[in-house]
């Protein structure tokens, strides 16, 4: 789930976020609610790492977990206490977790492992993690079998600051990671034009262009969505899949 990119530009586009915190919680899909009962099975002490303004992490709280949310950025974080009250909302990085030692069961990452540095992260997941405890990674994908439309879209709105399609190298492996196991999850994201446009303004490769990159990418995006008949009037459904990854964590020496 990492694809080649200049570290520069990458760490930029990890840094992003913040400023669009509230609309990136309007707009981001959320991830289907089997996925969490396949990840978790019946790990009760949940920490969701990089959770962001907890689209995640509330779905963690409703299927009855006790939760602590960590994420790194003043201005998510800030949106993930407003809309997540009742989970533990805490500042740190998946490379310094702010928890004790074997202190919780299962460790989620939602769309964001790809920005961390493994090799200071999967030790970090490990040290917190209690004897038998998982890593559970979180994406979305668009099933562009189910709608071609997808891939034209996915080149509409590239930007500057879009790397290359990637190769599927698939997930990491560490010392410390049993083998994965995967599973894919139906799930829809329900959107419109103007608000599928929006979604797209809260993705990382569109927030850090220039503002007039930005606003040229957006009226494309828009004006093609415009065009097909799939998506030109009124709510229509984004056919996705929630993809996880889950692997036992050994614990670190």
């Amino acid at each position: 789930m990492r694809a080649p990119q200049d570290p520069e530009l990458w760490a930029r586009r990890s840094r992003s976020f913040g400023a669009a915190a509230k609309e990136y919680a309007e707009h981001r899909p959320d991830y289907a609610p089997d996925a969490v009962s396949w990840a978790l099975a019946d790990r009760s002490d949940v920490l969701d790492l990089a959770a962001g303004t907890g689209a995640l992490t509330k779905d963690l709280v409703a299927a009855g977990h006790t939760v602590t949310a960590v994420e790194p950025d003043p201005g998510m974080l800030a949106e993930l206490q407003l809309r997540v009250p009742d989970a533990r909302v805490l500042p740190g990085s998946a490379e310094a977790i702010p928890l004790d030692d074997a202190s919780v069961d299962a460790v989620t990452v939602a769309t964001a492992f790809h920005f961390f540095d493994d090799q200071l992260a999967i030790p970090e997941i490990a040290r917190v993690l209690r004897p038998g405890g998982v890593l559970a990674l979180f994406y979305d994908l668009d099933d562009t079998d189910s709608a071609p439309w997808l891939r034209e879209l996915d080149d509409a709105k590239r930007t500057s600051a879009s790397h290359p399609p990637p190769e599927d190298e698939g997930w990491p492996v560490h010392a410390l990671l049993e083998p994965w196991d995967e599973r894919r999850f139906e799930h829809v994201h329900r959107r419109t034009a103007d608000s599928l446009t929006a979604t797209i303004g809260t993705q990382s490769h569109t927030l850090v262009v220039s503002a007039e990159e930005r606003a040229e990418t957006l009226a494309r995006v828009r004006a093609f969505l415009g065009s097909q008949a799939e998506t030109a009037d009124g709510e229509f459904e984004v056919p996705m899949w929630t993809v996880v990854a889950r692997a036992r964590v050994r614990a670190a020496d």
